[in-house]
């Protein structure tokens, strides 16, 4: 019996080049909500839901009710450009070139619905895709474990078997505290020092980067081990 591992993904910055148009559509919805925010500052919140991204940029004391429409504005501004998504390179490759070891590949974003939708036709790799853990499923979302949990529990599998590759700190904190092995992408944006210092154990430039290496990654040496332990079973099993 081969032991299942999961390779949870986040979407924006680690599959899709996305991260800097998050930016400028949450810029422009700001501004057009009377708020100057710097696009560094908003650039380094990207990876956190709606929610806790306008809490993180404008802080407790802002009027609570105005937030609903800074989301709004976002998803409007955001959707305009659905179809002219694009993958990173050789994402869906890395995608089915892990399904094709015997991963089970899961999403893990604070995306949803339609905007979820239009990131994984741009991924266009749903044939190797089991599900995703999306900002519907989960009561917090990153830096909080439980879209990464979500993820993982839909794979049925442990975190030690789990492996979360993302662009951000908040997903590298999100890993570290469900306890799978944090891999980051430079894709996205974030200072390779950064992430580091977020718990990350390995760092890629982007997806093709990852692809490159995979026969000598993190992803490498858990298959070893996942089939050194399925070696030990059947001999204990035929022993007995």
């Amino acid at each position: 019996m081969t032991t299942k591992r999961a390779a949870i993904f986040d979407v924006d910055g680690t599959l899709v080049d996305s991260n800097h148009l998050h930016v400028v559509t949450w810029w422009e919805a700001f501004r057009q909500a009377g708020h100057h925010v710097p696009m560094r500052e908003i650039h380094r919140a990207v990876g956190l839901g709606g929610g806790d991204l306008i809490e993180h940029l404008l802080g407790d004391d802002r009027d609570l009710d105005g937030d609903d429409q800074l989301a709004a504005a976002h998803h409007a501004l955001y959707a305009t450009y659905f179809e002219r998504l694009r993958a990173l390179d050789e994402a869906g490759d890395l995608l089915r070139a892990l399904a094709g070891r015997g991963w089970k590949i899961v999403l893990a974003t604070s995306a949803s619905g339609a905007e979820l939708s239009a990131l994984r036709g741009a991924i266009d790799a749903d044939d190797v895709i089991l599900g995703a853990a999306s900002a519907d499923d989960v009561d917090d979302g990153k830096p909080a474990p439980d879209p990464v949990r979500q993820a993982r529990e839909l794979a049925g599998v442990p975190s030690e078997r789990a492996v979360f590759v993302g662009d951000t700190v908040w997903d590298m904190k999100a890993a570290v505290r469900d306890g799978v092995v944090p891999v980051a992408v430079l894709s996205g944006g974030i200072p390779r020092a950064h992430l580091e210092a977020a718990g990350a154990r390995a760092l890629y430039r982007d997806p093709a980067d990852l692809l490159g290496h995979l026969d000598t990654s993190v992803f490498a040496d858990m298959s070893q081990a996942s089939a050194d332990a399925d070696a030990y079973s059947r001999i204990a099993r035929n022993d007995s």
